[in-house]
């Protein structure tokens, strides 16, 4: 247990858990696993779940750095193209599942299911939105990336509505934007804690970030899925489509 965690531990204190970021095993970010781990120590968290396109490889590099800090996550894209990421994982969940199957691979682990940016999607943002907090355990109602107002507004509305909790993430593609937003929650110790301890959740905005990262974050994808098509040998299969 990492000492900021261990002195709220103590006294009592709500832990400060940003539950959304990412590390350049993400197509769309940068930052290295033991930069984000270095990172949220400094910003004062107490612990992040990294949450990477597809893959926990970063996730799990990030926890072996720091098990006390790190919780091991997945964001998904499931057929219906609406996302939802598993916390508290041990194994990786394919992208373009149907959703449900994507529900039951997280629950036979034991994770939790957390509704990121349920409405910040430029297409079907309604729908997307429906079939994501139908079987939400919590509900992200700050991403610091949706800069639009009416997103958040929106997310924290339906979770209210369901009674499902809500909570906070940065949805960090870069190293800066760590720990722009978090949860604070009651100290836990697996999921089974943390599922207990989430109707006293309470979701904290920091900071929001520029439109332009997404336009980083673009940009960064496009150019390391061109270069992964322009060094792939002839025949070889096609790259994956531009989605996460």
């Amino acid at each position: 247990m990492h000492s900021g965690e261990a002195a709220r531990m103590e006294t009592g204190k709500r832990l400060r858990v940003d539950l959304h970021a990412h590390t350049h095993h993400s197509k769309d970010a940068a930052t290295e696993p033991l930069q984000l781990v270095e990172r949220a120590r400094e910003v004062g968290l107490d612990r992040v779940a990294v949450t990477d396109h597809g893959t926990i490889e970063g996730a799990l590099l990030a926890w072996e750095a720091d098990p006390d800090l790190v919780i091991v996550g997945e964001e998904i894209r499931c057929r219906c193209r609406t996302e939802l990421i598993g916390l508290f994982l041990s194994e990786p969940i394919p992208m373009r599942l149907p959703l449900e199957e994507v529900v039951d691979r997280i629950r036979d682990q034991g994770g939790i299911i957390y509704a990121p940016h349920p409405y910040a999607y430029p297409r079907n943002p309604i729908l997307r939105a429906r079939r994501a907090l139908a079987v939400a355990d919590v509900v992200e109602a700050h991403n610091a990336r949706a800069f639009l107002p009416i997103w958040n507004r929106a997310a924290k509305r339906a979770a209210r509505a369901r009674g499902l909790a809500m909570a906070a993430g940065s949805d960090a593609h870069f190293l800066g934007e760590i720990g722009r937003a978090f949860t604070e929650i009651e100290a836990f110790d697996g999921a089974r804690e943390f599922g207990a301890a989430l109707q006293g959740a309470r979701p904290v905005a920091r900071e929001m970030t520029s439109p332009f990262m997404h336009v980083a974050s673009m940009t960064l994808k496009s150019a390391r899925v061109l270069s992964e098509f322009a060094t792939r040998p002839i025949g070889a299969p096609s790259a994956v489509p531009i989605d996460h």
